[in-house]
């Protein structure tokens, strides 16, 4: 997958329905809030075909969503105002009071409090359950289950999904699979092609790729999408046509920064799986991932299956300090995807709020990091990472 053809649409005037504009070389920005119409006749006009309030419709987030279904390979996408607000739009679209959700229970931590503390308030009831086991998946299916949710690679663990699989249990159950893609992106994995009814991206992480603007999407048929823009409309989750234009501008190297990336950290993970101060390295690409011969199936090449992995050090948090104060290239951030590599601390961030049982049980220790890999040149990310880790030796 490459985003030559996508990115290629914007030049050709394809990605915007009723403006009038000559082939510009960059993708404007249309920052208004409005459009002006000079009679009823161009009003109803504008409501049918064209462009009117900017929460309704604008031409950034059009064109970003033509891109975003071409590189997920839908019928349509959605643009939405963050990663969240595709996620509670959805989710708030299919589900009513008395319904059930089946979710992986590694999940990202703002996704499980909708689950576990937003939608029990309105009768809407979520079983978590280890998405590696099927038999697990099977037990948990409830006769009123509407949604099977699950990312493709949980966070910090890294632990895969077999989506086809997941597809086939939640449609004979009548349910309907929503995907997260965020953590692989479309240029490694494509849910939808797998069996999956909607995928969902935060584009502020990998797809935009320069930690400057924030949004999200959902792709899938367009009936379904059909089916969300309306309950988008109502919650205000809308995307705004400045961070569009700024993924717009992100999503055009994509291909070319996602490579560098994945291959980067299939390098990096290996490298730190040899380094004797690192406890444990979770990525796809290494054999002794518990679940790369999934990984194998599901991914092209050990290349090319994610830019990002976590490892495991020992739990000596004045060490872990001396540490992360070594590291020259990389450097702590509370998000990821982007063009320089950055570390997050699972504990202390996104799992804070789980007790510390809950924690190690799914594999995150206070010496766990999470790990962005950028596309710095390889060699010195390495040479970084184990002068660092010589702290270790003190």
């Amino acid at each position: 997958m490459d985003n030559t053809k996508a990115t290629e649409m914007l030049y050709k005037g394809k990605t915007t329905k009723g403006m009038d504009f000559n082939k510009p070389e960059a993708f404007p920005l249309f920052c208004t809030t409005s459009f002006t119409m000079k009679s009823l006749e161009e009003v109803r006009e504008a409501y049918a075909s064209k462009y009117t309030y900017v929460r309704t419709n604008n031409p950034d987030r059009e064109a970003l969503a033509e891109i975003i279904t071409y590189l997920e390979g839908g019928e349509k996408s959605l643009i939405f105002s963050s990663g969240m607000g595709a996620i509670t739009s959805t989710l708030m679209t299919f589900v009513s009071s008395g319904d059930h959700i089946l979710c992986n229970s590694s999940i990202y931590g703002e996704t499980f409090d909708v689950l576990k503390k937003l939608l029990p308030r309105f009768g809407v009831e979520s079983t978590l359950v280890d998405f590696t086991s099927e038999e697990a998946i099977r037990e948990a299916i409830l006769p009123n289950t509407k949604i099977v949710y699950t990312e493709v690679m949980a966070n910090p663990t890294m632990a895969l999904t077999d989506i086809s699989m997941l597809a086939k249990i939640a449609h004979e159950a009548g349910a309907m699979l929503i995907v997260d893609n965020t953590f692989t992106s479309p240029m490694s994995i494509q849910p939808l092609s797998l069996g999956a009814d909607i995928v969902i991206n935060s584009l502020t992480k990998f797809i935009n790729g320069h930690s400057d603007a924030i949004a999200g999407s959902i792709t899938s048929t367009e009936v379904i999408a059909n089916k969300v823009q309306p309950i988008s409309m109502l919650c205000g989750t809308p995307g705004d046509p400045f961070a569009a234009w700024m993924t717009i501008r992100g999503v055009q190297t994509i291909d070319l920064r996602l490579e560098r990336q994945m291959s980067n950290a299939a390098a990096l993970a290996k490298a730190l799986e040899d380094n004797p101060h690192v406890l444990k390295v979770n990525h796809p690409s290494l054999e002794s991932f518990p679940q790369h011969e999934l990984a194998t199936r599901l991914f092209e090449s050990n290349d090319r299956m994610a830019g990002i992995m976590s490892f495991v050090l020992p739990e000596d948090m004045g060490k872990i300090n001396a540490f992360m104060k070594r590291l020259k290239f990389a450097h702590y951030a509370t998000t990821l995807g982007g063009i320089r590599t950055t570390l997050n601390h699972p504990v202390t961030s996104s799992h804070a709020h789980m007790p510390d049982e809950d924690r190690r049980r799914m594999g995150i220790t206070p010496g766990m990091f999470r790990l962005s890999v950028g596309i710095e040149n390889v060699d010195d990310l390495i040479a970084d990472f184990y002068q660092a880790l010589e702290v270790f030796e003190e």
